[in-house]
């Protein structure tokens, strides 16, 4: 409450009713340094979305149905926690008319618009975030660098990338364009770097001339010459001065991407310029992988699915005479991860939890909830690796000598709702929403539903959650050959259990059509399995999944765990 206090003293300062605080950094990556995480900081939250809305006298979370449960437990003494969509700020503020203040770096026009534009309260930006006036913060870490893919990672070199992005830009009669998330640079340039704790992103901004004129925005510091010298025609910038470089360009029309420029630096470029496009064309482009790339993703699967099957063997042998907790569980599968030299770090927090906690449906294990594995539960595990070069994402849940029949069919609903979704027929103007319409049916037909995606895109040694495209109510963008997202309905009893199977698929051209084909490779617990709900086709898809697990992962095995694995994959 100290800090809350605090705020409300800013808010008198500065003649506001009340202030937004968002997840995101400047930057608007998904997961943010610690010492830049201001939500966290003021509400405890520790979710990878959300906001937090505090007025003088009430303080507001929103959150998505991931993290309801979460919010709850961490943030709910002191705010309402409010899920989205089901209420909006506009629900909240009805009829108020209220001063609120934002920090214009920390928001994009898009969002402010969707929350805030049906209230009749007034936006005021404050150039100087109120968070950090008060929240003294330790040294930032120690400075790493940027560096480039080598040869053997990268489908197509920046030359041929930035041309093909120059001709989409001259189509649209665009000549400049503002590249504001770090991600697509890291695309664009073949470049990564270690400004995210499980994103290899490099944290910077470009700007983009049709006169193929191009400036990066970094911390130089980040930059050694060696790497300078392979961008032949590329400008490097102290990132502090990117709002002084913008403030010049004139008589422009400009591209920016609505997802990730701040409204401080559209207003910036509006000033003197015509903004024609608000979406960053990098995102599609990316998001359909090479050759190589694709190649490189199937290996990194099977690294990573030696590791997992070798960690849910070594669980389901010593659970029930080893003290084995959900934090020690998850750092015996990181030592698993970390015994492929490929590997180079997670690509998101383990989610690690049994019984109760497995319903919470983005759940990390601390010292306070950490829970002991006994007989009986079931043990939901969701984690994935970075690998030179890949990243993976991968769920299953485990049956801890659990009998209930109800866990059963439930479980084996989960995994017909996910045989549905591997085996749907694509066609060329297959998009997301129709897919998740089908997932959800085998669970529907016993009024069970769960309360998120079915599933997001991934990206390639890049985010693990990377769009546009998604197995989701509203997404409406074609699957094209090449993109890659995951398959994982599940399903959450509040106070009791979470079941979720989740393989990462990739969208594959055979002649004339396209199916998803298979990138995790890592058994399904059969012993959860009812056999009697599943139809022919849906054990015939079990078979042959457990066939290709077995035949790409044998090799890696010592002797007892070749034989758990034949168990393991063994037909039903």
């Amino acid at each position: 409450m100290e800090k809350i206090n605090k705020l409300r003293k800013l808010l008198n300062y500065y003649n506001l009713d009340g202030y937004i605080v968002p997840k995101n950094d400047e930057f608007f990556g998904e997961y943010i340094p610690k010492n830049k995480d201001k939500l966290k900081f003021i509400s405890n939250f520790s979710g990878s979305y959300g906001f937090a809305l505090i007025l003088k006298d009430k303080n507001y979370l929103f959150v998505d149905g991931r993290y309801t449960l979460q919010a709850k437990i961490q943030s709910g003494k002191l705010f309402y926690i409010i899920t989205i969509p089901n209420k909006f700020p506009s629900d909240v503020l009805k009829n108020k008319k209220l001063k609120i203040g934002f920090d214009p770096k920390l928001h994009t026009q898009k969002t402010l618009k969707i929350f805030f534009n049906k209230t009749n309260c007034k936006l005021i930006a404050i150039n100087q975030n109120l968070i950090n006036k008060f929240w003294i913060k330790k040294k930032g870490d120690v400075l790493k660098k940027f560096y480039i893919l080598p040869k053997k990672a990268i489908g197509e070199n920046y030359e041929t990338k930035i041309n093909k992005l120059i001709n989409l830009l001259e189509k649209k009669k665009i000549d400049f364009q503002f590249i504001s998330a770090s991600e697509n640079i890291a695309w664009l340039l073949n470049i990564r770097g270690q400004d995210s704790e499980f994103t290899p992103v490099p944290n910077a901004y470009l700007t983009l001339e049709s006169t193929k004129r191009i400036n990066l925005f970094c911390d130089l510091k980040k930059v050694e010459n060696s790497f300078k010298k392979r961008f032949k025609n590329i400008n490097f910038i102290d990132i502090n001065y990117t709002d002084l470089f913008l403030a010049k360009v004139k008589n422009k029309k400009i591209l920016i991407d609505s997802l990730s420029c701040s409204i401080y630096f559209e207003n910036i470029l509006k000033k003197n310029n015509i903004i024609k496009e608000f979406l960053d064309p990098i995102y599609l482009l990316k998001s359909i992988k090479s050759k190589i790339e694709i190649k490189n993703t199937i290996k990194s699967h099977v690294y990573d699915g030696v590791a997992l099957t070798k960690f849910l063997f070594w669980l389901k042998k010593n659970y029930k005479n080893q003290n084995i907790s959900e934090i020690s569980a998850q750092e015996k599968l990181l030592k698993f991860r970390k015994e492929n030299k490929n590997f180079k770090f997670l690509s998101f927090p383990t989610i690690s939890s049994s019984g109760p906690n497995g319903a919470i449906i983005h759940y990390k294990a601390s010292k306070r909830s950490n829970r002991k594995l006994k007989k009986g539960d079931i043990y939901l595990v969701d984690s994935g690796g970075q690998y030179n070069f890949g990243t993976t994402d991968v769920t299953r849940t485990i049956s801890l000598n659990n009998n209930s029949k109800r866990i059963k069919d439930i479980f084996t609903r989960v995994l017909k709702s996910h045989i549905a979704v591997a085996n749907y027929k694509l066609k060329n103007n297959t998009c997301g929403a129709q897919i998740d319409n089908v997932a959800r049916k085998p669970l529907k037909e016993a009024n069970l539903d769960y309360a998120h995606g079915t599933g997001h895109g991934v990206g390639y040694f890049l985010n693990v959650h990377e769009g546009p495209q998604a197995i989701s109510k509203n997404n409406k963008i074609n699957f094209k050959e090449g993109m890659i997202v995951s398959n994982e309905p599940g399903y959450y009893e509040n106070g009791k259990f979470g079941i979720r199977i989740e393989n990462l698929v990739r969208v594959k051209k055979n002649n004339k059509s396209y199916s998803f084909d298979n990138l995790t490779m890592a058994p399904i617990d059969k012993s959860l399995i009812n056999k009697n709900i599943l139809k022919k086709n849906e054990i015939i898809w079990l078979n042959n999944y457990h066939k290709d697990v077995f035949n790409n992962l044998k090799k890696f095995m010592n002797k007892s765990e070749l034989l758990e694995l034949k168990q393991a994959c063994s037909k039903i």
